[in-house]
């Protein structure tokens, strides 16, 4: 696969080779496509078939393909791409995915072209010009008025992204080509591992800035997102809790962050789909400055995989006891 990479410089990108994302009749494999980006996938899909355990790790918010057109319309490409990106947590989500078989959903477009943990008309239509006639009365979704919707709009301390507006032939292609394969390789890989197992995880990458000092105790390393307890089994969520007190790693829950779009969209703990979004801390695998890969990336690549081995295990069981009819009854 080619992408872009902004390690080295902010603001000045070199094209680098990866491995090889060439797709097989599964559907596994490289998938959408980036707009302007020289015949570039928006995503990939990895896994062995049949699947070894009942889990999915999904990074939507690691691309660093980055088209010319696109870094030409923004303010501050380097910082702004930068802020945007989960850094490298697809490189975490790698090594995690080959050493515990977990399958493994990549995207390679960036956040600053459309972000994938939005819902489709999570849009500030501001951004361009005017509303389609049937939207005249609009109200901007929360996530939108942030500024950070479907296409992200501002960020705290660089305040707007774009030097001009966007158009709406260019969105309805973004969503045709990026969003919508996205999400309908991610629905189809959970239902094929929920068909295989009886129960699928999906385990939602991301990264955080360091949240610093909270109420006087030492700031969490991880945040796990639930929706509030919608979105995964309990059980589940308290199994990763005592894995990370066991290795000695703050984590918090829900807050600040609950998941987003990808959990409300494609979770449904009551049909055996569980999901939740894991934030880690960045300073916790990048370098000083949250550029590059640091010292802590091997370190955090052994404590994930752990997690998932842990939790597989507990998903076949669910999976398991489902299909034989639930979990057995007390005795009288």
């Amino acid at each position: 696969m080619t992408d872009f990479d902004t390690a080295a410089h902010p603001g000045q990108l070199r094209r680098m080779d990866s491995t090889d994302d060439s797709g097989d009749d599964s559907g596994h494999g490289p998938g959408g496509q980036i707009p302007d980006g020289e015949g570039l996938n928006a995503f990939v899909l990895r896994g062995s078939r049949p699947s070894t355990i009942p889990v999915l790790i999904a990074v939507p918010h690691a691309g660093r393909a980055y088209p010319t057109s696109l870094l030409e319309r923004m303010r501050h490409p380097g910082f702004a791409s930068l802020r945007l990106e989960d850094r490298y947590a697809d490189r975490l989500a790698e090594e995690v995915a080959a050493a515990t078989g977990a399958a493994l959903l990549v995207a390679h477009a960036p956040r600053a072209m459309i972000d994938l943990n939005r819902a489709a008309d999570d849009i500030d239509w501001d951004m361009f010009g005017r509303a389609p006639d049937e939207l005249d009365s609009y109200t901007p979704g929360r996530r939108a008025r942030s500024g950070l919707g479907l296409i992200p709009r501002r960020l705290p301390g660089l305040g707007e992204l774009w030097k001009r507006r966007h158009d709406e032939d260019e969105l309805a292609v973004r969503i045709a080509q990026i969003h919508k394969p996205y999400h309908d390789c991610l629905a189809g890989k959970l239902a094929e591992l929920r068909a295989r197992w009886g129960a699928a995880l999906l385990l939602d990458l991301h990264s955080m800035p360091p949240l610093g000092l909270r109420g006087g105790q030492p700031a969490p390393e991880f945040v796990i997102g639930d929706r509030f307890g919608t979105t995964c089994q309990g059980k589940l969520i308290g199994s990763a809790f005592a894995y990370f007190a066991g290795m000695r790693r703050g984590a918090a829950h829900n807050r600040p962050y609950a998941g987003g779009y990808v959990l409300e969209r494609h979770a449904a703990p009551d049909r055996g789909v569980h999901a939740f979004q894991l934030e880690i801390d960045r300073s916790s695998y990048l370098d000083a400055r949250l550029v590059d890969l640091g010292a802590g990336f091997a370190g955090m690549v052994g404590l994930l995989a752990g997690l998932v081995r842990r939790l597989a295990a507990e998903v076949a069981e669910i999976g398991r006891l489902d299909a034989a009819g639930g979990w057995p009854e007390a005795a009288e």
